[in-house]
């Protein structure tokens, strides 16, 4: 068993990924599955039905009348974006940990993943009019491996965080000296148990890889360049003022794209604002 796995082995008996998100992970990728056969596993968890009908009535989806049905509620939010919800709920009761110091939290990694999310849909639909949930996932589990060692290996982490430091070390070469691997091999390991897709778990597994010219509208290229406007807007994952730099090949994609891009960075934060209101901060 790696490293990776060992870490994984330990957080499962910690923190798991709750019984409904792993049946509707099945369904999204069952291509015979139906909208009520994900309102007959809704239905069997009262806290995740409360939820939805609490986010669908929202301020962020903006709907004129309330919605009080599951069955409604299923259809108006689809499949994968049902999914996502689900996953992001579990996500952020995971970061529900008293790890921290003075220069990191776990709210700060949760705001920097719900950041990132958004930025990616956003990246997907407008810039490349393609469909955004996949990205959402990406963004919002990328950064699933610091988690684990979070809740794993906490001594180490915050080890970690206070040698994290502009011009030092890399997190991926601090990570391998402190726990014998990394943050993106652990996130990528632990999508595919969750049986993510394989492009959103390689892109999870390559989110830092710096060689080499990585296609924009990829996966990959999409959680990259969302990490570089986040964290150019001060969403930071771990502690502040830590560059993240841009391949070549998307700063110029970026560069031939400035304007649409300069207007997806201004409407970031109140879409931001809407996905922390919907989930509690």
């Amino acid at each position: 068993m790696t490293t990776a796995e060992t870490l994984i082995e330990k957080f499962k008996k910690i923190k798991t990924l709750p019984h409904i998100v792993a049946r509707l992970v099945q369904l999204v990728n069952d291509e015979d599955s139906t909208l009520r056969d994900f309102e007959e596993v809704i239905r069997l968890d009262p806290a995740l039905v409360a939820r939805l009908l609490t986010l669908v009535n929202s301020s962020y989806f903006g709907l004129r009348r309330k919605v009080d049905s599951i069955s409604r509620a299923v259809a108006l939010l689809g499949m994968k974006n049902l999914h996502n919800i689900a996953v992001t709920d579990a996500l952020k009761g995971m970061l529900r940990s008293n790890s921290g110091t003075t220069e990191f939290s776990p709210q700060r990694l949760w705001v920097h993943s719900a950041a990132s999310s958004i930025c990616c849909k956003m990246i997907a639909e407008r810039i490349f009019s393609i469909n955004g949930d996949d990205a959402y996932l990406c963004g919002i589990l990328h950064d699933i491996g610091l988690i684990v060692e979070m809740e794993t290996e906490e001594e180490k982490f915050l080890k970690l965080i206070d040698q994290l430091v502009i011009d030092g070390p890399s997190i991926l070469e601090l990570e391998q000296e402190l726990f014998h691997t990394d943050h993106c091999q652990i996130g990528s390991i632990l999508a595919k148990e969750w049986c993510i897709p394989d492009p959103i778990a390689d892109a999870i597994r390559d989110h830092h890889q710096d060689n080499g010219a990585i296609i924009p509208h990829s996966p990959t290229g999409i959680l990259q360049m969302s990490e570089y406007i986040i964290t150019q807007l001060g969403y930071y994952a771990l502690k502040e003022d830590v560059p993240v730099t841009l391949l070549p090949s998307l700063a110029a994609h970026i560069q031939s794209n400035m304007e649409e891009y300069k207007v997806l960075a201004e409407d970031l934060p109140e879409e931001l604002e809407k996905t922390k209101e919907m989930y509690g901060g």
